[in-house]
């Protein structure tokens, strides 16, 4: 029996048309066609949606997008689908390739004048179209993201604002189906794209199976839509299957079938008289019945035509008729006969730019199974053969060199590490995976000394930056159990990797028992490979705040370098000054900065790469002692290196100190620029850790900006995240709370959070400069409650914790207290006296602060000269920090002595040139101008992150999402 004889007509008359029940049309599925019509209604409306279908196999997920499809088309919207395919899960970004690249190439020339330069740069790493167009003679230069986290956070930028640019003016569906099998790239750019989403006429819509789902794409399906695709009744079964069957054959079906669309019609393709079975014996996803079904009709396939089917399954999920022919070993004329006899029997359909694809991922999966193991793995080495020959990228062929390469393979060797190469920077998952398919080809004895370990190390930092950090620890254990016992200096660099893994991992003391096994592994514990170990327990004492323990360690290292290598001296320089800050010795802790600034200094980026943790500890010390553009300019050189060296595990913290200083000093966008990147690289990341203090940075300038409840929602999401309690950051997310509720108003929310914050002073683990503005915050707090005593014993609280050159918080906090006990003309005076302290540090915020509280204590004693001038400055101070919150309540203030100050031009879409501040302003003239994001970056001295954020506000005030509909609208508008 062919399988065809005795089908349904409705069967029958699909499969003779070339189509599958996909032509029929559809039964039932209300819920998801009515989610569809509201998320196109919302889409034109001009707002971002993201739809996402969830299903077993075969539920019907694809008949459905189409539909989707289907009624985009009659919106005249654009379209693009793309397919994740079971056997090339590896490949990066194989969906998004599959989606966009045609597209794209055919719009290229004007695209590209549009996006610029620097997206261009970015695209040209995902799209092979784009890469061609700007890696070809005569193209113009384009940027790289860069190799590292931030890099990966560039590209999905640039994605973000192609995307964009496709849906203007119409607006644009995008389809990604079978996500369950996509690549952690694709998966980590959708994640992107929910959580800061595409301005303009933009609907995602994602289909995947649960069961299979990663966390991360169940993740972000949260945020949107959801339908699920169950099983079809009886009555929907029959009324899809038609009048040519009984009602007890239906009954049957569906019984079997379980009311799967896919399975019930593979069922109905049997002949009538075949016996169905339900269930699977075997655990796998297709019931025995189901694959009897696909089984038999590949069996009705001539031997030509099937080992054709065979190959093609094997090429790829969407094949080209050449590539099908090579693995078969026929012409393509033989492979075009039998791929014409597939399509009549529906086994494969056609897919653009001439090539074909299976009807169904299953089908592709029983054809694939049904070849003869040996046969697939040669059928695979001609394929990588043949894309040799015709010098496709190494990353290209490494899939088919994967599943064909013998033990010992030299050439698939080179090829698995020169595609791990290729793909490190944009999809580092996939880069570990094939440098960990590389090592299980590669035999020790001609690998050499020492090549195993170093390439686990590589695996190692592959997996860390992917956010993979269990994996990451686990290879460099690994290759701590490679190395001979006697190698100290590499098991010393595997050990101090594996201690930042689980540090990472929120593990402080399995970080402490792998530095410590192997230092007790060292013959000479005071030898110079035991000292970038001992260097690394500093690190660990520091960051559970025991300074003590910290400078014992330092205590066994001595102060002259001469013995030491030049990267770890450095790195123990950086080390030095904090211990000795945190345990009151300041004329130390100067010396030791002065001393490590010189040898920073000094050193070649490569020296300091290698210890970018400890110049993070530095940056932290000047900080906290007052040196804030030297703070701030080691931050800018870490975070090149960290970039250049693609270390993305350590530049998240080092972003957001960098935050932490810009905040200090009033340059509130840059902090908020700094540290929106630093917790995106840090979820990246998947670090807990790195999280909270991203997270803390990132509250703390929104709070200082006036986003009140962002700033508390930051606050919360930093001190919930289970991580860093007990520890420096979970006190510092404390604290950060604490400000954000306080400046919100919530004054009783935020009391109690700064005392958790301090502690109530038990052995606080707030660093110094913030105990001390918690205590200058409380007493300004309890003063506002009306409780005298209480605001007195934090002002004497900050009195006794302030250092030398702090003096102006402590006499800040005792204004609150001499405010709170009706003393207002001493009050402003220690006001007005702070002020002029936070001046001269550079300290804007604060100096507002004390000239808003001089100005009120002025105005309660009566002299309203003097008020009107501390408040009118401080007023100016706030303006241009960008602090609004703190600018609304000076000016509040200014009214109630009869100052009439005109309210801020109205920002938004209608607001016309008056919306956009002077700096979006001047971001606009340049685009005018035709700069790039780097030009403009240069021309204003700032950063490329933060320029992309000012476009980012004009997209939104002007309601456009493209550099044209700015300049369209600027031109439309008085």
């Amino acid at each position: 029996m062919g399988g065809g004889a005795d089908r349904p007509a409705t069967v029958r008359a699909n499969a003779a048309a070339g189509r599958t029940m996909d032509g029929a049309p559809l039964v039932g599925r209300r819920e998801a066609l009515h989610a569809f019509e509201e998320a196109l209604d919302a889409s034109s409306a001009g707002s971002f949606r993201f739809l996402s279908l969830v299903g077993e196999p075969g539920a019907g997920k694809t008949r459905l997008l189409g539909e989707l499809a289907a009624a985009a088309a009659a919106r005249n919207l654009a379209t693009l689908w793309g397919r994740a395919a079971e056997f090339e899960q590896e490949m990066p970004f194989g969906v998004v390739v599959d989606a966009l690249d045609d597209h794209v190439e055919a719009s290229w020339p004007a695209l590209a004048g549009r996006l610029g330069a620097d997206t261009s740069g970015l695209l040209a790493t995902v799209l092979p179209s784009v890469r061609a167009a700007t890696t070809s003679p005569g193209a113009p230069a384009v940027s790289s993201p860069g190799g590292d986290l931030t890099g990966r956070y560039r590209l999905y930028r640039g994605m973000r604002h192609l995307l964009e640019d496709l849906a203007d003016p119409d607006g644009l569906v995008l389809i990604l189906d079978d996500m369950h099998w996509a690549d952690k790239a694709s998966v980590e750019l959708l994640d992107h794209l929910v959580r800061h989403q595409p301005h303009g006429r933009v609907l995602v819509a994602i289909a995947y199976r649960p069961a299979q789902a990663s966390a991360l794409l169940a993740s972000a399906a949260a945020h949107g839509g959801q339908v699920t695709v169950g099983p079809l009744t009886l009555a929907e079964a029959e009324e899809l299957l038609g009048p040519g069957l009984s009602r007890p054959r239906c009954q049957a079906l569906h019984q079997a079938s379980g009311g799967n669309p896919f399975y019930l019609e593979a069922l109905a393709r049997m002949d009538q008289h075949e016996q169905l079975t339900t269930g699977s014996t075997d655990g796998s996803e297709l019931p025995p019945a189901v694959r009897a079904a696909l089984q038999l009709e590949l069996t009705g396939l001539s031997p030509a035509a099937l080992l054709v089917a065979q190959a093609a399954a094997v090429a790829a999920d969407e094949f080209e008729p050449a590539l099908a022919a090579v693995a078969a070993e026929v012409t393509e004329d033989e492979a075009l006969a039998a791929l014409n006899e597939m399509a009549a029997r529906d086994i494969v359909r056609p897919a653009p730019a001439g090539r074909l694809r299976f009807r169904h991922p299953l089908v592709r999966r029983a054809t694939y199974d049904c070849a003869a193991a040996g046969w697939r793995l040669g059928a695979h080495a001609r394929i990588a053969a043949h894309l040799a020959g015709a010098a496709a990228p190494a990353a290209r062929r490494a899939h088919h060199v994967e599943r064909s390469a013998s033990f010992g393979d030299q050439a698939a060797i080179a090829t698995l590490l020169e595609a791990a190469r290729e793909v490190a920077a944009q999809a580092p998952a996939t880069a570990a995976h094939w440098l960990e398919t590389a090592l299980k080809l590669m035999p020790v004895e001609s690998a050499g000394p020492g090549r195993q370990p170093e390439l686990l190390l590589e695996v190692a930092r592959l997996r860390a930056v992917s956010g993979q950090l269990v994996e990451g620890r686990e290879a460099a254990q690994e290759a701590l159990r490679r190395l001979p016992l006697g190698d100290h200096a590499r098991r010393a660099l595997a050990a101090r990797f594996c201690a930042l893994m689980e540090r990472q991992l929120d593990r402080p003391h399995e970080a402490r028992v792998v530095l410590l096994g192997e230092l007790r592994r060292i013959p000479d514990p005071q030898s110079a490979v035991a000292v970038p170990l001992r260097t690394r327990l500093v690190a660990e004492s520091l960051m559970r705040g025991d300074v003590r323990a910290a400078q014992a360690v330092l205590d066994l290292i001595p102060e002259s370098a001469d013995a030491l290598e030049p990267s770890v001296a450095v790195a123990i320089a950086a080390l030095r000054p904090l211990p000795a800050y945190a345990l009151g010795r300041l004329a130390d802790a100067a010396r030791y900065i002065e001393a490590a600034g010189q040898l920073v200094a000094a050193a070649p980026d490569d020296q300091l790469a290698e210890w970018l943790d400890a110049i993070a500890w530095l940056c932290w010390t000047e900080t906290m002692m007052g040196r804030y553009h030297g703070a701030l300019a080691h931050f800018g050189r870490a975070v090149a290196i960290a970039r250049s060296t693609g270390q993305g595990y350590i530049i998240s913290n080092l972003l957001a100190g960098q935050a932490q200083v810009q905040t200090v000093l009033g340059d509130l966008e840059e902090a908020a620029a700094a540290a929106e990147e630093a917790v995106e690289v840090a979820r990246l990341l998947g670090s807990g850790h790195q999280l909270v203090f991203a997270l803390t940075q990132q509250c703390l300038a929104a709070s200082w900006s006036g986003e009140d409840q962002a700033a508390v929602q930051l606050g919360e999401q930093a001190t919930h995240t289970g991580t860093g309690r007990g520890e420096w950051s979970g006190a510092q997310a404390q604290y950060a709370l604490a400000i954000a509720l306080i400046n919100a108003g919530r004054r009783d929310a935020g009391r109690d959070a700064m005392a958790r914050a301090c502690n109530n002073f038990h052995r606080p683990m707030l660093d110094q400069r913030s105990l001390l503005s918690a205590c200058e915050m409380m007493a300004c707090v309890e003063a506002d409650r009306g409780h005298p005593g209480e605001a007195s014993q934090w002002a004497d609280r900050a009195a006794k914790v302030a250092h030398p050159g702090q003096e102006a918080s402590a006499a800040l906090a005792r204004a609150h207290a001499l405010r709170a006990r009706q003393q207002p003309q001493a009050a402003a005076e220690a006001a007005g006296a702070a002020a002029r302290l936070f001046d001269l540090a550079g300290l804007l915020i604060e100096a507002g602060r004390a000239r808003l509280c001089a100005g009120v204590a002025w105005a309660a004693a009566g002299d309203s000269a003097r008020a009107r001038a501390e408040l009118a400055t401080a007023g100016e101070t706030f303006a241009a920090c960008g602090a609004r919150s703190r600018h609304a309540a000076t000016v509040r203030e200014l009214r109630k002595l009869g100052i009439r100050v005109p309210a801020p031009a109205a920002a938004g879409r209608g607001g016309g040139r008056r919306g956009l501040t002077e700096r979006e302003l001047d971001v606009v003239r340049l685009v005018g101008e035709g700069y790039t994001n780097h030009q403009i970056a240069e021309s204003l001295f700032v950063s490329i992150r933060t320029v992309e954020t000012h476009l980012s506000h004009v997209f939104t005030k002007l309601g456009v999402s493209t550099r044209t509909g700015i300049l369209k609208a600027i031109s439309e508008r008085p």
